[in-house]
């Protein structure tokens, strides 16, 4: 479906006497120099989209691309256009989830058309706020990559600090005096960092193009505005280096600890039988049926092998909490 879609004049929205749907028409408005079209769609139809590829020249291979979504970011440049995938991440702190959208952007000299999947990737509020920076729109095309690119990445880092805070919880966790399990949760975040890595990482290259300025139809003067984008994508790569390696270590640290209380377990279990063998072996020796026993028809004999069992389970009780067992 389409979302929006207007023709640009020198960094200015124009109106049109055409409707939305009407392709051929608005591109054949953005006549002058300096002009272009915006479409955006949403999880549009295959045959939507071959309606949007025969009014702006669209190669076949990108368009089966966005219809079945799911791509690696990538940027594949063809005759006339340029084809960029950006995967949009949000996180559901619920859940310890990040899930995952798309977009999918066609660039020409004087169209955008913007393709999203899932329902984290709008991007409404990025071009109010992109037709208020009239210099930047200017730009033309290039700057509606500039800010779809920057919207993305910034919900990339919104992610990362979602999951710090996570990180954090179960650094607590692990290091606190209650026994908890946290593997589960410890594992769960590294499979949603590798999530985070595969939309993160492939996608530093293309920024590398568009600041270098050898990408057709991406012109010189956006360099650096792709360049404030790459510096918050190299954040988000390091930081998921980080968190991955904070939680390898608190994995690490939680196993560990697991050792120790399972051989402070066997310690007291230990002790624990120790305080019992002695009186049964005191019981066994006297419980013996024998005639010629010391002491044995002594009139305290009774008294005096109940006061050994206890007497040598209080001393042993003694050491083993001197010594920590118990």
């Amino acid at each position: 479906m389409i979302v929006d879609s207007a023709v640009y004049h020198k960094g200015e929205r124009v109106p049109v006497d055409c409707p939305a749907q009407d392709y051929q028409a608005l591109r054949a408005a953005a006549s002058r120099d300096h002009d272009f079209v915006w479409v955006g769609l949403y999880e549009p139809t295959q045959d939507e989209l071959d309606e949007i590829a025969g009014a702006f020249g669209l190669h076949p291979l990108a368009v089966e691309d966005a219809v079945v979504a799911h791509q690696r970011p990538k940027l594949e440049l063809y005759e006339g256009s340029l084809f960029l995938t950006l995967k949009t991440l949000w996180y559901v702190d619920e859940d310890d989830a990040v899930e995952t959208g798309e977009i999918n952007l066609f660039v020409g000299e004087d169209f955008v058309v913007t393709v999203r999947h899932g329902r984290g990737s709008q991007l409404k509020d990025a071009r109010h706020q992109l037709e208020g920076q009239h210099d930047v729109l200017s730009h033309g095309p290039s700057a509606v990559v500039y800010a779809v690119s920057d919207t993305v990445v910034d919900g990339y880092l919104a992610v990362m600090q979602d999951l710090q805070v996570d990180v954090d919880e179960v650094e607590s966790s692990v290091f606190s005096e209650e026994r908890t399990n946290d593997s589960v949760r410890i594992y769960r975040l590294k499979r949603e960092l590798a999530e985070v890595r595969r939309a993160v990482l492939p996608l530093r290259e293309p920024m590398r193009r568009f600041t270098a300025g050898d990408v057709p139809g991406i012109v010189p003067d956006a360099g650096p505005f792709f360049r404030d984008v790459g510096d918050h994508l190299s954040v988000a790569a390091e930081s998921i280096d980080t968190l991955d390696s904070l939680l390898s270590t608190a994995f690490e640290a939680h196993v560990a600890r697991i050792q120790l209380q399972q051989n402070d377990d066997m310690r007291k279990i230990s002790a624990g039988a120790a305080l019992l063998l002695l009186p049964t072996l005191i019981a066994g020796v006297y419980g013996m049926n024998f005639d010629r026993m010391p002491e044995l028809h002594w009139q305290l004999g009774y008294l005096w092998a109940l006061f050994l069992m206890v007497g040598s389970s209080a001393v042993l009780w003694a050491w083993f909490k001197k010594s920590g067992w118990m």
